[in-house]
């Protein structure tokens, strides 16, 4: 169904095989469409597939089963702060509506099953409307071998994100493979997952046990599958077909035409592998900073650039063009490749970072969004995450691994810097030794009392939710002392574009004067961010995308039953 020729015409043509555009595919189909999907890859997932898979939908039906409540008017208030005066109000409530209603609809009709995250805190916890737990869903685990043949076409996690060679791990598993020496329950949970991965590689390129983007990403191919909806790949958009200033289709790359009788949803992941356009909207980028995205290269705004050909309006206005996350660079025999610097080790006690005077300039404990932004107001460039020979070994930096795991070869690459001593190490990092061994030393101080007073590291829910809660007095904060002492340099990056096209609250796609574009669609990070620019919670990106995949998917169907029944009155 991967390599077929597609027909000449559809109810609905979706471009994009991500979170939104399969949602959008498998809920027009269940509303009776005829519906293709197009992937401009040779695999299909989109940025989904190599995404951590949080998804923020307040007052889901997950948590109620759980016999956790949430108030809508509370989430829509903490958007509303978030936002500010960018707040969109037909757009967010929309979201909130149509977020739990996809939760029920999914589940009853896909394979799409989600669950929920107790405790799991906003990034603003202490903000007025912020929840401790419950509107973070993840997929449930899923077993790829389901996908048979298909297994290979999905495009695969990033491989730092995978261990033994293609082992996926959430973040339940994380945490038990940090205790892999110190709690037996820990060690066997462990030794399981081994044993099925070991098993997997005799069959498959890597592990067949998909949990993250990746369950997300394969339980809805294995839907559309299941639906015989058909997913082309290789296949691009070069643009789209108007007629009568209605969007009626779209033209291949190879030069093929496609028609679409009652819509082109447009859900190709934004523009982060745009350097040109990414640089005339990212200020620190025109001002000579490196900047690094984590999205999948091919997504470089070509969908929004066919839009706008046709007078699509392009929103430029938001608080940030992209979803921010900090990056470091590690040596490949292809280069370098990023890895990004989310949850794992910024939190942990006994990690700093500091800027290439040797001074600390952020709370290393915020959301990888608000780190990066700490980092584009105070202009640094580039920055050191800086620990202590036992924090390293205890949580790992980067994709240095805890012990037992060597690190050597970090070492080599010179991707891990070292020092014996804190002025060795500033050596190293080519930065005043005085600051560094001063910046140490006041943060040491703090460290024993439990308090940072000068950034607030381990200061809310969130920032101890990330922190190591067996540790005391402050689950963040531990004194950098034992020898040798170790950093990784890190740059600004992003997990995806936040800037992208107006739509309204039903996905339509609208031009400069906010008139609907008639046959066009757009969902995921090719709409606007409703969140316009800012970052609340986890999961920011892939609730709105499904939300409004299933808005989308509901209006296309909807309208066509309306033109059909119209005809038939006509008749």
């Amino acid at each position: 169904m991967y390599n077929d020729f597609p027909d000449d015409e559809y109810d609905l043509v979706v471009i994009g095989s991500g979170a939104a555009g399969m949602t959008a595919a498998l809920v027009a189909h269940c509303g009776g469409m005829k519906v293709a999907v197009f992937e401009k890859e040779s695999y299909f997932g989109g940025s989904t597939a190599v995404s951590g898979g949080a998804i923020w939908i307040p007052d889901n039906p997950k948590m109620r089963a759980a016999g956790m409540t949430d108030n809508r008017d509370e989430a829509y208030d903490y958007i509303s702060n978030e936002t500010g005066d960018l707040l969109n109000p037909n757009m967010v409530r929309a979201f909130l509506e149509a977020g739990p209603e996809m939760v029920s609809f999914m589940e009853e009709n896909t394979y799409l099953k989600f669950e929920h995250r107790t405790f799991s805190p906003d990034y603003h916890s202490d903000q007025p409307g912020a929840s401790l737990g419950g509107r973070v869903l993840d997929a449930q685990t899923f077993d790829g071998r389901l996908l048979k043949e298909q297994f290979d076409r999905l495009k695969p996690p990033i491989e730092d994100f995978t261990v033994f060679g293609g082992m996926m791990l959430n973040r339940f598993d994380i945490g038990h493979f940090m205790n892999i020496t110190r709690k037996p329950a820990s060690a066997w949970h462990a030794f399981r997952l081994l044993l099925r991965h070991a098993r997997d590689r005799l069959s498959y390129s890597r592990g067949t046990r998909l949990t993250l983007g990746q369950a997300i990403a394969g339980r809805l191919a294995y839907s559309a599958i299941v639906k015989d909806i058909p997913i082309f790949t290789e296949v691009a958009l070069a643009s789209l077909k108007v007629e009568a200033d209605k969007v009626v289709g779209f033209h291949t790359n190879d030069g093929r035409e496609i028609l679409a009788k009652h819509g082109v949803v447009l859900a190709t992941g934004g523009f982060p592998g745009n350097g040109d356009l990414s640089k005339s909207v990212m200020p620190h980028v025109q001002a000579g900073s490196k900047h690094y995205s984590m999205s999948p290269k091919p997504a470089i705004g070509t969908a929004i650039e066919a839009a706008e050909a046709i007078g699509a309006h392009f929103v430029k206005t938001n608080k940030h063009a992209g979803f921010w996350a900090p990056v470091s660079l590690i040596p490949s025999q292809h280069g370098e490749r990023p890895f990004p610097h989310l949850f794992l080790d910024r939190a942990k006690p006994g990690v700093i970072a500091v800027n290439s005077d040797g001074r600390r300039f952020v709370n290393e404990a915020v959301s990888y969004h608000d780190f990066v932004t700490g980092m584009i107001e105070e202009e640094v460039h580039e920055a050191w995450l800086v620990c202590d020979h036992q924090t390293l070994r205890r949580y790992g930096l980067g994709p240095v691994r805890p012990f037992p795991s060597p690190f050597k070869n970090q070492l080599r690459t010179g991707y891990l810097k070292r020092g014996t001593s804190l002025e060795e190490l500033a050596e190293v990092l080519s930065m005043p030794s005085e600051n560094l061994i001063e910046t140490v030393k006041r943060f040491n101080l703090d460290a024993c009392t439990g308090t940072d007073q000068e950034f607030g590291k381990g200061s809310t829910d969130y920032q101890t939710y990330l922190g190591d809660a067996e540790h005391e007095p402050n689950p963040c904060l531990k004194p950098l002392e034992q020898a040798p002492f170790y950093a990784i340099k890190i740059y600004p990056g992003d997990i995806g574009t936040s800037m992208g096209l107006a739509i309204d609250e039903k996905g339509r796609v609208l031009d400069k004067e906010s008139k609907v574009i008639p046959g066009l669609y757009a969902c995921g990070n090719d709409m606007n961010s409703i969140m316009a620019g800012s970052y609340p919670g986890a999961g920011i990106t892939l609730g709105p995308a499904l939300a409004f995949g299933y808005i989308v998917g509901r209006d296309a169907s909807e309208a066509k039953r309306a033109s059909e029944n119209y005809k038939e009155e006509a008749v």
